[in-house]
């Protein structure tokens, strides 16, 4: 408890800071008033049985063991004979309290041993074992564990202490951390002792004149005193003054009433002072300077003491003792415990380099990584990450075993070692340019015996289907091959989305549109010839040449706007040809079985219907006729 309504009294010097406040502070625990605090949350079987208290405590200590919060467990010591009543009381045996209250001189001088085998003091052992897995030290306490921690405190051997009792103030503590809260968002309730001076005018004797008057662990306090006027009644003797007039005097204070003059409500002193006294008079027993010494002298170890000494060096993390305890207590495998803990730890190891570069900074040192004899413990970062939406690292560790790699935050890395994220960015370039470079490709011979390959299937399945009219047009194609194949390798690379590399000369484009050209030509006088010599009536249409990788046929001729078409190659010179004359609807070729083919469309135009008889073969023919039409477009495109 500490001193009462004092929490309330201090509530305006109460700050909340984030949990970052801690980082690279030394600390001592009260380890009792945080056991209290996770047992006191759930109270039910289930709850002591699966020992959750002690899982809270250790995800406590491993979030502040990653900012490099240095801990210090303190356990309490005997019982202050003062604080017997109060602790009985606690117990339940409030009678026997009360009656030794009641009596003058019952407080006895000796303090009373605690019981070891108690069940708060079998999880104080667990804690304490847990803890120095931990690399956590503890120290038993003579008495009281605030006053050892105020103690260590007040003699700058740590920068505060965590403790829920308010009188490690009276003890001399300078900061107290009453609440501490971990996870995204954490946080700790701290209060100082320079912002109560300053806010209140408290100093630590008027506080302890607070616990004399309203009642501590170690009296029950004056009757008809409140906060309210307890506080004036310090604040108007001062700091300096009041345990003096206490120990001197004794404590006199005053009600106030309201009187009447002249027929105005005025506050004035009663005029029956004497009456309206309350509290103590003559401290004739010497109760109460019993309880100042005890605020003012607390029985703890002394700052050079072997104690003292020996918890305040540096105490290794036992990996292997902690995936026991944590088997033993939580069921949990070694892999489990290190997943849970050893990232904290490799965390913790580059807050510290990060503290010896700015020390080195701080005193105009800047030497680079490879000179600072202490080795970074990031080996390389891995990759970028983000972890609820701050920018992280994923780093693999040097010396750290049982951990690869793990996520830390980027403002630590950027402090401990920045030459590691200008190399990290440096080869993420590098590897980018890299792949660009290592795109696959085919070469101009793959390409050209790829598009060869699928030019012979489609030859050879016209000619199965056809019955050899294409045998002459093999050497056409050849030709066109033979052409093609010298463009691609010179400019072409069909394996590639982006534009040709290099373009070929005039001379080059010349020869290869001639080629074409003629091979074209070829081509299309032979389909003419084979297809028209029947018809003399349509000589004249006969001589126009038709060019198969033009889609439109050009030429009048008796054909007035109209467009040329070509019939089904595959059935010409063995079906008698007609030919539908006219200036109306423009030229067609009916080829075969009355079928009229229009090559000229995109889907071959299909002419008096009444005389059409849908045969499965015209249909592929019309298909690879088309395909080879479209081949060999794209060749004159590429060429052009």
């Amino acid at each position: 408890m500490g001193v009462k309504n004092l929490w309330d009294i201090l509530e305006s010097c109460k700050k909340k800071l984030p949990l970052h406040h801690l980082q690279n502070k030394k600390v001592c625990v009260d380890l009792s008033c945080w056991l209290v605090q996770m047992y006191s949350a759930n109270r039910s079987p289930a709850f002591a049985k699966d020992k959750v208290y002690l899982k809270n405590l250790f995800h406590r200590i491993r979030a502040l063991l990653a900012l490099n919060c240095t801990l210090l467990f303190v356990t309490d010591g005997a019982i202050p004979s003062l604080k017997l009543a109060t602790y009985r009381r606690r117990l339940g045996s409030i009678s026997h309290a009360a009656k030794e209250s009641d009596q003058p001189n019952s407080h006895p001088s000796i303090s009373l041993r605690r019981n070891k085998g108690s069940d708060f003091s079998c999880m104080i052992k667990e804690a304490k074992r847990l803890g120095m897995a931990l690399g956590i030290p503890c120290l038993d306490g003579l008495e009281e564990a605030e006053a050892q921690c105020a103690s260590l405190d007040l003699e700058s051997l740590c920068d505060g202490c965590f403790t829920s009792d308010s009188d490690a103030f009276l003890f001399g503590a300078r900061t107290v951390y009453r609440d501490v809260f971990i996870g995204e968002g954490g946080y700790v309730i701290c209060y100082e002792m320079e912002d109560i001076e300053k806010t209140l005018g408290f100093g630590r004797n008027s506080l302890i004149s607070l616990a004399v008057l309203l009642g501590s662990d170690y009296s029950n306090g004056v009757n008809g005193f409140g906060p309210e006027t307890a506080c004036r009644l310090v604040k108007s003797v001062g700091d300096n003054l009041i345990l003096d007039q206490i120990l001197s005097n004794g404590v006199k204070a005053t009600r106030k009433c309201k009187g009447k003059n002249s027929g105005n409500k005025v506050d004035d002193m009663c005029p029956k002072a004497s009456s309206c006294e309350v509290g103590m008079t003559q401290d004739s027993d010497g109760q109460f300077r019993d309880v100042i010494n005890a605020y003012l002298e607390p029985k703890c170890h002394s700052p050079d003491s072997e104690a003292v000494q020996r918890v305040c060096g540096q105490h290794p993390f036992l990996r292997p003792q902690l995936q026991k305890i944590c088997e033993e207590y939580f069921d949990w495998s070694p892999e489990k415990t290190d997943q849970y803990i050893l990232p904290k730890i490799a965390e913790r190891e580059l807050r510290r380099f990060s503290d010896l570069r700015s020390a080195s900074s701080a005193l105009g040192i800047k030497p680079l990584l490879s000179e600072i004899p202490v080795p970074c413990p990031v080996l390389a970062i891995v990759k970028q990450r983000k972890v609820h939406g701050n920018e992280c690292y994923e780093v693999s560790w040097r010396n750290i075993e049982g951990l690869q790699v793990s996520v830390v935050p980027g403002d630590l890395v950027k402090s401990a070692c920045p030459e590691k994220i200008t190399e990290f960015l440096e080869k993420k370039g590098e590897e980018k340019k890299q792949k660009r470079r290592a795109r696959p490709k085919k070469s101009g011979q793959a390409a050209v015996k790829d598009v060869d390959e699928q030019l012979q299937e489609l030859l050879l399945g016209i000619e199965a289907d056809s019955g050899g009219i294409l045998g002459a047009t093999a050497s056409v194609c050849q030709t066109l091959t033979a052409a093609y194949t010298v463009a691609v390798e010179d400019v072409v690379d069909l394996s590639s989305p982006s534009p040709p590399l290099r373009k070929l000369s005039k001379s080059q484009k010349k020869m290869m549109a001639e080629d074409v050209n003629v091979a074209g030509m070829n081509m299309n006088k032979m389909e003419s010839e084979s297809s028209f010599s029947t018809q003399s009536s349509t000589s004249d249409v006969d001589n126009q040449l038709i060019d198969l990788s033009s889609p439109l046929a050009g030429g009048d001729n008796g054909m007035k706007g109209g467009r040329r078409a070509l019939a089904d190659i595959s059935n010409v010179g063995s079906h008698s040809t007609e030919t539908d004359g006219g200036g109306g609807g423009g030229g067609v070729a009916s080829v075969g079985h009355g079928t009229t083919i229009d090559l000229s469309s995109p889907s071959p135009a299909i002419g008096d219907r009444s005389r059409v008889h849908h045969d499965d073969d015209d249909v592929i023919h019309e298909r690879k006729a088309r395909d080879l039409r479209m081949f060999l477009d794209s060749i004159r495109n590429e060429l052009y």
